[in-house]
């Protein structure tokens, strides 16, 4: 199985950088294969042109797109890795879903609407926030973030959503037992969603 790991930080050390690298870790030792995707370091563009969006004409996407869709061809499992700003992800992470994940990849024209294009694959998340967990939860932030973002991504796209880990508090300051306590939940997450199986007996 192949994953794509599409990290959103901008910095070159950060929680969410160490986040991406232990379940990139983690799935390669039950076997899989791991793409990685630093949105910041690629300097992807996230602004989507008027050229791309769908219209009369048939929309005409930039090399970087072209060559994204190829490297996420045989993609099984896209995980997210990013922190909330303003309870929603970064702007490059946005760009890169409207402009890599439109249409054409994610999804193509069919009868009366859309027709999903990555049924079958599968969407796992990881955020951050500085807000702890007891607000993101009851406020509905988190709730609202899942709703908007991964339910509509999965419906339109056909995915099926495996899981959003959150760890909120994360500020800046963290001991170092808080931030393996948060790699070892990614690290279990990891493994009980994608744990290899033994080969069956013949």
């Amino acid at each position: 199985m192949k994953h794509a790991v599409i990290l959103a930080h901008p910095a070159r050390r950060s929680l969410n950088r160490a986040i991406a690298d232990t379940y990139a870790q983690e799935v390669q030792r039950q076997g899989h294969q791991v793409l990685v995707r630093d949105l910041y370091g690629m300097r992807f563009e996230p602004r989507l042109s008027a050229a791309e969006i769908p219209g009369p004409r048939a929309p005409q996407f930039r090399p970087d797109v072209r060559r994204e869709r190829e490297l996420l061809a045989d993609v099984e499992v896209f995980a997210l890795v990013y922190p909330l700003w303003f309870n929603g992800p970064p702007a490059i992470l946005k760009g890169y879903i409207d402009r890599v994940f439109g249409m054409g990849f994610g999804f193509a024209p069919g009868f009366g609407g859309t027709d999903p294009q990555l049924v079958g694959r599968r969407l796992i998340s990881f955020t951050t926030s500085g807000a702890p967990d007891a607000w993101m939860k009851d406020t509905g932030a988190l709730g609202g973030l899942m709703h908007q973002f991964d339910a509509h991504l999965a419906a339109v796209c056909g995915l099926t959503v495996v899981d959003h880990a959150h760890f909120g508090g994360m500020v800046s300051g963290l001991t170092d037992d808080a931030v393996a306590e948060v790699l070892a939940k990614v690290r279990s997450g990891a493994s009980a969603h994608f744990r290899a199986h033994p080969p069956r007996a013949a």
